[in-house]
């Protein structure tokens, strides 16, 4: 989408995200989630300066899960982001950055493609440690996907757009070879490129089973979930800067698709829906609103339960604009959004959303050993602690 710095796994995004399962300890991990909501609005109340009393030692001691901060070691915004494990973790962001962790985040090997500094990087999706792919947004011959098989030590370049109108804006992965990405409407319809060798090549679908965009129609390219899938065929779109927001779903691996109007705001450049969740591909999750900070955002979550046919806005949905969300772990109903004013939790499977943690966030994944990363702006990059 021409506005977001266009000034820019199963889903949750990225298919290693596509390997979670149903189990209770999903349930305990969101419950716990809530008690660290309640435990952070009293936790600051008691002494100060004198002697810890028994309650505040023992918080201090037993904290409830929390976001913690890790150096990244830059201020690049990092909008994209491949959680591969509790340990391993990959961001990709703006000047050309690419950074992965293998420790927990304790350090980060900056694994820059070299002569990429000019390059704005959106999406990463990583397979393993050593395997990755990362998408760079732009008009043009700015907007390229490139590829690694060793941990960033070696990048090639496998897709470089030649399409002046085309603009690169998300990608995503059935499997380890089956991929797509998604550039806004050339022509009057969205364009999808397609992989089937792990992003070694790319190449071109035929658009005739695309329905036709609308006036200003768009992806946002503000987390790298506004194209993500569940399974080894279904994929969803996310659409703003039109008169509707909507979500375009494929079953076919992207070669046929219907549309899908939204409750989520839109009507306006700056709106419309900018990440999506799927837990499998029935259940779903999309958040967005208007990403102007002076801009409210009403109706900023909506869910479905039908595979992306119907939309209801949430009840409570997050207080403000959400750039990106996740199914937690384990869990069939419980999920987080973020974006610059805060994180959110539902345990509800998005009908009600309570903000946990007030700090900016772009994106955020969860890995299948119950482990959440988040990312964001002036190289933020935080590790849920439990």
């Amino acid at each position: 989408m021409r506005g977001l710095g266009k000034t820019r796994r199963t889903s949750n995004k990225g298919f290693t995200g596509r390997l979670l399962a149903v189990g209770v300890c999903g349930a305990a991990f969101a419950t716990a989630l809530t008690g660290s909501a309640q435990a952070d609005g009293t936790a600051d109340q008691g002494s100060s300066g004198a002697k810890p009393t028994p309650r505040e030692s023992y918080r201090e001691t037993h904290r409830p899960p929390h976001w913690e901060l890790k150096d990244s070691g830059t201020d690049a915004r990092f909008r994209g982001l491949a959680a591969v494990s509790r340990n391993t973790a990959w961001l990709a962001g703006s000047k050309g950055t690419v950074l992965r962790t293998t420790d927990g985040g304790t350090s980060w090997r900056d694994v820059s493609p070299p002569g990429a500094a000019e390059l704005e990087f959106r999406d990463v999706e990583a397979f393993d440690s050593r395997r990755a792919v990362v998408l760079a947004i732009g008009e043009g011959e700015a907007s390229r996907i490139l590829r690694t098989e060793d941990g960033g030590a070696t990048w090639t370049e496998s897709f470089r757009n030649t399409d002046a109108k085309a603009f690169y804006d998300c990608v995503t992965f059935f499997d380890a070879r089956h991929g797509l990405a998604m550039s806004d409407p050339v022509d009057g319809k969205f364009r999808i490129l397609s992989t089937g060798d792990g992003g070694r090549s790319w190449k071109v679908l035929p658009s005739d089973g695309m329905p036709a965009a609308q006036e200003g129609e768009a992806g946002f390219a503000a987390s790298g979930q506004c194209l993500v899938g569940s399974g080894p065929r279904d994929v969803w779109l996310a659409t703003g800067g039109a008169a509707r927001a909507r979500v375009l779903h494929s079953s076919d691996r992207g070669r046929t698709w219907t549309a899908t109007d939204t409750p989520v705001p839109a009507g306006d450049p700056a709106r419309g829906v900018f990440a999506l969740a799927f837990r499998d591909r029935t259940h779903g999750i999309a958040v967005g609103g208007d990403y102007r900070a002076d801009q409210a955002s009403p109706k900023a979550a909506a869910v479905s339960g039908n595979g992306g046919r119907t939309w209801t806005t949430a009840g409570t949905p997050p207080p403000a604009y959400r750039s990106g969300v996740t199914w937690l772990p384990h869990s069939r109903t419980s999920a987080l959004a973020v974006g610059p004013t805060g994180t959110d939790l539902t345990t509800n499977g998005g009908r009600t959303w309570r903000t946990l943690d007030t700090g900016s966030y772009d994106t955020v994944d969860c890995t299948p050993d119950r482990a959440c990363w988040a990312s964001g702006e002036k190289g933020r990059v935080a590790r849920l602690q439990r």
